[in-house]
Order: structure tokens, then C-alpha cells, then sequence
């Protein structure tokens, strides 16, 4: 199985003016095809795995060969989480939020974070407190625990919340070249521009998909 870079559903500059086009085009056709290739490279070195879904292979991590399983970890990781990212993000989110800020999402992913953190706000602040702790480069998510229940969590570099049997449903990437461009070093107010570009009807779906 050789995996690809994926396109994206917008165009680069769609997310504007909270994440720049020149940030979008790098992230896209520079980060996350250099996973692509080097994860291709590496299970090119095992092709009695090749075959087998990415999900499968981060799901079972310690169960790839060990001469790959960095690469695989952290290529791989590269590519789902990325793939997954793209997807949660929308100029119509962009439209939405400038008609009404304060929205907060509907739905059953909705009514689930309330039951959850108590109130949006308190999710959100959760959320921003997980993505500002990273140190260095990861992720910050919303995701389905093994109890079945939501959980805010972070992972360092570009390691998968599958390695630790969680279902995504909700990702920011805080790696420094997700943001840099913009933000320079301020990578709080990269998060609080972020939310300006998530759309909650592809969160919705995530969570429909993960239960």
C-alpha cells in the first residue's frame, strides 16, 4: 500500500484570515509529504506489513518491526493526524464564526462536551490549557477514551492518540510550523484563532464515527 498526500478540501488560502495561505501550502505540501515519503520508504523495508491499514499499524505499535517502528510511529503519526486535521477545518467555519463568534457546536458532540466539562467554556479552556502545555512540538485533542467517555489529552511530536487505544474526534497541531509564519512565537493566540476555523458539523461527524 502506498499512501499519498492527501488534497486538501479547500484551497490554501480559504482559512484567511486566521491561518495565512503560505502557511496552509508549506504545512500541506511540505510537512505532510515528507511523512507521506518517508513512511512509504519505511514500510517498503517490511512488505509483510505494508498491506496493512496505517490505524491498525498505530493502534498495535510495539507489534511493527523494531528497525521501523520509530519511523513508523512518528511518519505514520505524521500522516493520520495531519489527514485527520485538514478535515476538521472550513472556510465555512471561517463564515460561520464571523456571523456569530460565540457559537459554540450543536449536535451530539455538542450536548456530549456540556455533559462532559460542564459548559463549552470550560472544554474550551481545557482544550487551550492541553494545547499551551505541550513542550516543544504535538498535538492537542479531544478524543474517546477506552471508558468510552470524552477526554481532553496532548501527544508529543507527532505520536497517534490510536497508540494509546483513544478515537480522535477533535486536533490542533502546535508544532511550530503549523502557526510560525502568522504567529511568530505566539502560539496562544494561534489557538484563539484556530477556533475561528473549526467547523463543528465535521467535529459532528468525528464523533458519530468514533462512538
Amino acid at each position: 500500500m502506498k499512501y499519498e498526500l492527501p488534497k486538501l478540501p479547500y484551497a490554501y488560502d480559504a482559512l484567511e484570515p486566521f491561518i495565512d495561505a503560505r502557511t496552509m501550502e508549506i504545512h500541506h505540501t511540505k510537512h505532510h509529504q515528507a511523512y507521506v515519503n518517508n513512511l512509504n520508504a519505511a514500510l517498503e523495508k517490511h512488505p509483510e506489513i505494508a498491506d496493512k491499514p496505517l490505524e491498525e499499524l498505530l493502534a498495535d505499535i510495539d507489534g511493527v518491526p523494531e528497525d521501523i517502528r520509530t519511523a513508523v510511529r512518528n511518519h505514520g503519526g505524521g500522516h493520520v493526524n495531519h489527514s485527520f486535521f485538514w478535515t476538521i477545518m472550513s472556510p465555512e467555519a471561517v463564515a460561520a464564526s464571523k456571523a456569530n463568534p460565540n457559537a459554540e457546536p450543536a449536535g451530539e458532540v455538542g450536548k456530549a462536551i456540556t455533559d462532559t466539562f460542564g459548559a463549552f467554556a470550560e472544554f474550551k479552556a481545557a482544550f487551550e490549557k492541553a494545547a499551551t502545555g505541550v513542550f516543544g512540538s504535538g498535538w492537542a485533542w479531544l478524543v474517546i477514551g477506552t471508558d468510552g467517555k470524552l477526554a481532553v489529552a496532548s501527544t508529543a511530536n507527532q505520536d497517534s492518540p490510536l497508540s494509546k487505544k483513544q478515537k480522535p474526534v477533535l486536533c490542533l497541531d502546535v508544532w511550530e510550523h503549523a502557526y510560525y509564519l502568522k504567529h511568530n512565537a505566539d502560539r496562544k493566540g494561534y489557538i484563539g484563532d484556530w477556533w475561528n476555523v473549526v467547523d463543528w458539523s465535521k467535529v459532528e461527524e468525528k464523533y458519530k464515527e468514533a462512538k
